[in-house]
């Protein structure tokens, strides 16, 4: 029995599917599949139930979860213990951050993280909020950056703290004719203009899908469905707008940005932990760096909307 097999049978007994299990642990399914079959013949029991696609632990699976994820967290706190005492010559440190912040805040930061502490492995999930914060809570993440929600979202067993504020703008292609010639451009406006929104599971989805329903409104959807990138992407090509956070078009020439009014829309960006386990060096030197970062990106002027209060 090794760690490694231990990780992919939580996996599947977790996400109940081996496709899904091997893409969140990075692993291809048949080396996924030839896992979980070498376990199940040295322990000698079946572990999961697979009828019709659906995949149920069994009664020796039940039997060994609790057990098994026992084990993977006393690895990784080993692994804590050992980083800790090896100082940051060594070590690993898993982020977790939502697709907006990683194309702005986190490329930046892991930059800085990475020339000054080259032996430390980084590991960086891409996700909603929402994923994220299951993540942390599962012990799979050591820190992550979310989006704020007043839902509670962070509530059991986790903690966070606010880093920076920052307004939704919107963008348009830059090589076409302006939405607006007035600095602001407002919601009902807006919605007279084609737009690129986002998967159904992203926040900001969320938060202008809530603006426009409240106000009454109905936008005119061009594109649906896209990821951060395929989202700019798509506004450059002149398909239509988009709503995004005013950090998402740094060094984005071909994007146009204006501040949306009528309402403002803002997020509040912080930093997640766990509140019962205490943070290794590795994670406290990406804290500091990241009080670098924040303080740099609120010191700056763009358009105003990024604040540290």
């Amino acid at each position: 029995m090794t760690l490694d097999q231990l990780e992919c049978f939580v996996a599947v007994a977790r996400t109940g599917h081996f496709t899904r299990a091997a893409r969140e642990i990075h692993l291809s399914q048949p080396s996924l599949s030839r896992q979980i079959a070498t376990l199940e013949h040295d322990l000698g029991a079946v572990l999961f139930d697979r009828a019709r696609g659906n995949v149920t632990l069994s009664a020796a699976g039940e039997a060994l979860f609790p057990v098994a994820t026992r084990m993977l967290e006393d690895a990784d706190g080993a692994r804590r213990a050992v980083a800790d005492i090896a100082g940051l010559r060594t070590g690993r440190l898993r982020l977790g951050a939502t697709p907006s912040l990683c194309i702005s805040v986190v490329a930046e930061l892991l930059e800085r993280y990475h020339r000054s502490y080259p032996g430390v492995e980084l590991h960086v999930v891409e996700n909603g909020s929402r994923v994220l914060v299951d993540r942390l809570a599962r012990g799979e993440l050591d820190t992550a950056l979310v989006i704020d929600a007043a839902d509670g979202r962070t509530a059991a067993g986790l903690e966070s703290r606010a880093l920076y504020h920052e307004e939704l703008v919107v963008v348009s292609a830059a090589d076409r004719p302006p939405l607006t010639r007035r600095p602001a451009l407002r919601l009902a406006d807006l919605a007279k203009h084609p737009m690129v929104v986002f998967d159904q599971s992203y926040d900001l989805r969320t938060a202008t899908d809530a603006a426009f329903k409240a106000a009454g409104l109905h936008p005119i959807v061009a594109i649906e469905g896209g990821e951060l990138d395929a989202v700019l992407r798509f506004v450059e090509r002149g398909i239509g707008s988009a709503v995004v956070p005013s950090t998402a078009v740094f060094s984005r020439p071909g994007l146009r940005a204006v501040r949306l009014t009528e309402p403002v829309l803002r997020r509040t960006v912080c930093l997640a932990h766990r509140s019962n386990v205490r943070s290794t060096r590795a994670t406290m030197a990406l804290e500091g760096l990241l009080a670098e970062v924040v303080g740099e990106l609120t010191a700056g002027d763009y358009q105003g909307v990024a604040r540290a209060d």
